[in-house]
């Protein structure tokens, strides 16, 4: 089965077992998978989620100038903030979660380092909360147990599985869609999702999903466009529910040279 995917990994959660693997463990950019990090900790730490958070101009992405339909000056609940950075992927959101972690900052990155290595991610670097950091680098081994990790959290799988809200924006009800379109998907039965995109990442996606009565992780790392990594998802599904049900194990044969991602100034939103 061709994949248009860098890094590959699907693993069938009830046995562990890998189901697909393509580049497994080589480190690459993560881009906004970043966020199910962000929100873990920041769920550990049990700060108050009905708590308002103002949106400060340092929330702003000045690295890859990314746009956010959050302005400088909205105040929201944390859960709302956590929906937006989750759901919708935004940065400013996910900037926010840091600044106002419970000791501030610095606290926030010593709770996602000692998150790491709780979860045993040995090959996982996060230095920032958003992903739009090439520095943020993981490998698809290491997501698929950041992604396990954050299945066990009811707020993250709810956010991450929700279509769209509707949130008060200054007044103004604005609503918000999933970054993953396979999310209420015909044919999707989707249990937890996030997408990621910089121009160093690729395509990104992490998801967990059930096909044939097989519940699956999949992690997609460095596609070219977000029609190879939407078809990625749907040959794995396919793949994953077997001509006769039964799940099968397959080995991609990997590519040893890889492109150096091109450096621009011109970058899209991180999705």
């Amino acid at each position: 089965m061709p994949l248009g995917s860098q890094s590959v990994l699907v693993v069938e959660d009830d046995t562990g077992k890998v189901l697909l693997e393509k580049n497994s463990t080589v480190q690459v950019p993560i881009a906004s998978l970043t966020k199910l990090m962000t929100a873990m900790v920041v769920l550990d730490s049990r700060a108050d989620l009905e708590a308002p958070i103002s949106i400060d101009k340092t929330d702003v992405d000045t690295l890859k100038h990314s746009t956010s339909r959050v302005p400088v000056g909205a105040e929201l609940s944390r859960r709302d903030v956590l929906q937006l950075a989750l759901m919708s992927s935004d940065n400013r959101a996910a900037a926010s979660l840091a600044r106002t972690f419970p000791g501030g900052p610095e606290a926030f990155k010593a709770a996602v380092n000692a998150k790491i290595r709780a979860l045993g991610m040995s090959q996982t670097v996060i230095e920032e909360p958003t992903g739009l950091s090439p520095n943020n680098r993981s490998t698809a081994t290491d997501l698929v147990r950041m992604a396990s990790a954050a299945s066990a959290y009811p707020e993250i799988r709810r956010i991450t599985t929700d279509t769209k809200d509707i949130i008060n924006i200054k007044g103004r009800k604005v609503e918000y869609h999933n970054t993953n379109r396979l999310v209420g998907a015909k044919g999707w039965d989707v249990g937890l999702s996030k997408t990621g995109y910089t121009e160093e990442a690729g395509r990104c996606l992490i998801m967990r999903f059930k096909s044939a009565g097989k519940n699956a992780t999949l992690v997609l790392l460095n596609a070219k466009a977000n029609s190879a990594r939407m078809m990625d998802a749907l040959n794995i599904r396919r793949f994953v529910a077997g001509p006769d049900g039964e799940p099968k194990v397959m080995k991609v044969a990997a590519k040893t040279s890889r492109k150096a991602a091109k450096s621009s100034k011109h970058h899209r939103r991180a999705a």
